[in-house]
């Protein structure tokens, strides 16, 4: 059941959430938001793939 959250969350992620990468953002110059974007984006995508 934790997993099923855990891809529901990712799915929402995709859709909702700015990619980054993409973007090719510097972390260094990154604001604190971007930051915990980030880290809540690795979160669930680590939750999710377990």
């Amino acid at each position: 059941m934790k997993k099923s959250i855990f891809m529901f969350l990712a799915k929402i992620n995709r859709t909702l959430l700015p990619s980054y990468s993409k973007k090719q953002l510097d972390l260094s110059k990154a604001t604190k938001l971007q930051m915990a974007i980030i880290g809540w984006r690795y979160f669930v995508t680590t939750n999710a793939i377990d």
